[in-house]
């Protein structure tokens, strides 16, 4: 049956245009590189910017996440030194021979579990939080992506600065 000769324009004020469904401020996904802010949405649909209070608010925001990872990473750090330092203290270090283990005495108790745990949670957490910038960084967007830049070093800055600048090419 042909259709063509029908009018469908009173489907687009009556909600049914299909393209926007009723809304002109729906989230625009960009897969190459924009500086156009209009209508962006960061990660999350609820993340919109619809103007430019909410694109400032955005991008320092985006700022702070990325000051934040250099604060966690300085934060393991931080920790893996303390829980080296701890158990050392409990098990000198040991002449190593072939028949000695691969974990010294002292070194597979309790104490040890507990720092393997909460080490491998701050390591999930590391990578989740690396993985959410990328994302980030992925909304191909240049103001975003600068703001996550400025994030890393102003980061690194505060809290990374004693520790090499060189890093891997990794996303974490």
């Amino acid at each position: 049956m042909d259709h063509s000769h029908m009018d469908h324009s009173h489907m687009a004020t009556a909600g049914m245009d299909h393209g926007n469904m009723g809304r002109g401020d729906m989230c625009k996904m960009s897969m190459l590189f924009t500086w156009d802010t209009t209508n962006l949405c960061i990660v999350f649909r609820q993340w919109h910017i619809r103007g430019p209070v909410s694109l400032v608010l955005s991008l320092l925001a985006v700022v702070a996440i990325g000051a934040g990872y250099e604060a966690l990473r300085e934060l393991i750090r931080r920790y893996d030194a303390s829980a080296a330092a701890s158990l050392d203290a409990v098990a000198p270090n040991e002449p190593s021979t072939e028949s000695t283990t691969l974990l010294p005495a002292g070194r597979n108790g309790p104490a040890d579990r507990r720092t393997r745990v909460v080490k491998s949670v701050l390591y999930a957490i590391q990578n989740f939080y690396a993985f959410m910038i990328m994302l980030l960084f992925m909304t191909y967007n240049g103001s975003v992506m600068l703001a996550v830049a400025v994030g890393a070093g102003l980061g690194y800055y505060f809290f990374g600065s004693h520790t090499k600048a060189a890093k891997e090419t990794a996303c974490h």
